[in-house]
């Protein structure tokens, strides 16, 4: 008995060494991405104080913008539980279409910005149900700002929006945040309508 005692420790350090020491065929696993759980689209109206109206998410927050170069009616839409920050510049026209104009070149400046790191860039043209036209941007790649939009009454209203994610997070991880927030966005661009002064 005491000699099974002495013989089976060495014999089973042997074995666990003999075992270690055997080739294996290891492959490492592809990398993950986090699961997102995405809430159902739900939408409540801005106050009536700016002179836009729009329905925008329930799980977005409004903050207005603190920059330096902020302008009255410039907010932000924060998705806190998303990392997301949709960014709305506001201008007031006042019937001036040399303003216009220099609106509709930086909009376009601001987008080809993105060119470096983007790989596509699909620009459309959406109508609203409330007779709108607003211009949309998709940009791909590992660029800031992955949807932007404008849109005018060509007279009085100028509305510009930059969807931007504060994160080092690849974008192909956060394809299905961006999809989420790109509904809503074509939501608030469907319900927009202009304040009368």
């Amino acid at each position: 008995m005491r000699f099974a005692k002495y013989f089976l420790v060495p014999l089973t350090f042997f074995l666990l060494l003999v075992s270690a020491c055997q080739e294996s065929s290891f492959v490492p696993k592809p990398k993950g991405y986090n699961r997102i759980e995405l809430p159902e689209h739900h939408y409540q109206s801005i106050d009536d104080s700016f002179p836009y109206l729009f329905e925008y998410s329930k799980y977005a927050v409004i903050k207005p913008d603190t920059s330096w170069m902020a302008e009255p009616y410039w907010i932000h839409l924060v998705y806190q539980e998303l990392g997301a920050d949709l960014q709305l510049t506001y201008k007031s026209l006042d019937h001036d279409q040399q303003k216009l104009r220099e609106l509709l070149q930086d909009s376009y400046k601001l987008t080809s910005k993105h060119q470096i790191k983007a790989y596509a860039i699909d620009e459309s043209v959406l109508k609203t149900p409330n007779g709108h036209t607003a211009v949309v941007t998709e940009l791909s790649g590992e660029v800031p700002s992955q949807f932007q939009f404008y849109t005018t009454d060509s007279s009085r209203h100028f509305l510009r929006g930059a969807l931007y994610f504060p994160t080092a997070t690849k974008n192909d991880s956060l394809q299905p945040v961006i999809d989420f927030i790109k509904v809503d966005i074509i939501h608030l661009l469907n319900t927009l309508d202009w304040k009368e002064s």
